[in-house]
């Protein structure tokens, strides 16, 4: 083909859309198929590569297992740091995959972020309604139990008592508000949490069926969660800002270094097959012999390597262009 664009810019509509190849494998929302619970998780196939090729030729340095092992063993959050791109999600991605602990539970921070959201969300809003549409004779179901209306979030699921750990990425916690760190203590510390809203009503309803994180239910005694198995917690930051010498106490803790050339090498094998490796080879040494400090994430390095695959060989001046566009190191100033 000799025009990979699909946009022209011309301003004349066609049907060229037709013509877009598939998606490159880490944004191929299609193929990993609906998310079915606990025991499934369609975004797995995205962060480790076709046929989970990542995980098994990835070769994490020692220091990268023994932390994993020592938060196992230990119980403990492990608190990964790192500059973008280095793999601190795909981590816990890596570790469900390889003990078969089902679907990594993910609770991305924002700056709103709050201790109750990782927990639980309670609507009264709907069960209000439910209760006012029923008492003026309409369809509201107000005899609804209290459980419908309570969900847990991926914190709260995490530590519902099961036989096998969970893992739970939280993912950016430098990310939320400064209280959050300090909020997360009890929880973390003591493996358990109360519902308010339950706890009032134990007395006639001691066992109240909820919606987890894995929209399945499960069933709350007494308006409290305690863990019996806790969950591998991975915390992840960007180094954005310090935190809480309280919680760094609690957490094992591991600084990811930028991948090494075997395993950038794995991969692009793992995502793209071994064809990308050869004819992207300077793009990989251009990521490889980045300036001393110079922040390039991964990421960046496979878009860059997807894109100029689709871009006619005699156009030089294109492929570079577009590298340079993908490459950008992301603590220039902008």
């Amino acid at each position: 083909m000799n025009d990979w664009r699909i946009y022209r810019g011309a301003g004349l509509p066609h049907d060229e859309i037709r013509r877009l190849p598939p998606p490159p494998p880490w944004r191929d929302f299609a193929s990993a198929g609906p998310d079915t619970g606990a025991g499934s998780d369609p975004s797995a196939a995205r962060r480790l590569g076709v046929l989970r090729r990542l995980v098994e030729n990835h070769h994490p340095r020692p220091e990268e297992v023994e932390a994993v092992n020592a938060a196992l063993y230990l119980r403990r959050p492990l608190l990964v740091t790192g500059t973008p791109g280095t793999g601190k999600s795909t981590l816990a991605h890596a570790v469900a995959h390889e003990l078969r602990l089902g679907r990594v539970l993910r609770w991305p921070i924002v700056s709103r972020s709050t201790l109750r959201d990782g927990l639980y969300h309670y609507d009264a809003i709907a069960r209000l309604q439910d209760v006012q549409l029923e008492r003026a004779g309409g369809d509201g179901d107000g005899r609804r139990s209290i459980g419908s209306y309570v969900r847990l979030g991926p914190l709260g699921t995490a530590l519902l008592p099961v036989s096998r750990p969970r893992v739970l990425l939280i993912d950016e916690l430098d990310k939320g508000d400064l209280d959050l760190p300090n909020d997360l203590l009890n929880a973390l510390e003591e493996g358990e949490f109360r519902l308010p809203e339950l706890e009032r009503i134990a007395d006639r309803e001691p066992e109240v069926e909820v919606l987890t994180d894995d929209s399945e239910r499960a069933v709350i005694h007494g308006g409290r969660v305690r863990c019996t198995t806790f969950p591998l917690i991975v915390l992840t930051s960007n180094g954005e800002r310090d935190f809480p010498a309280a919680l760094l106490r609690r957490c094992i803790q591991l600084d990811l270094e930028p991948p090494r050339e075997d395993q950038v090498t794995a991969m692009i094998r793992a995502h793209l097959g071994d064809d990308a490796v050869a004819e992207g080879d300077a793009l990989i040494q251009r990521f490889l012999e980045r300036e001393p400090g110079e922040v390039i994430a991964a990421d960046q390095l496979l878009n860059a390597l997807f894109l100029t695959q689709h871009a006619p060989r005699t156009e030089r001046v294109t492929r570079e262009r577009l590298a340079n566009m993908l490459m950008q190191p992301l603590d220039r100033p902008r």
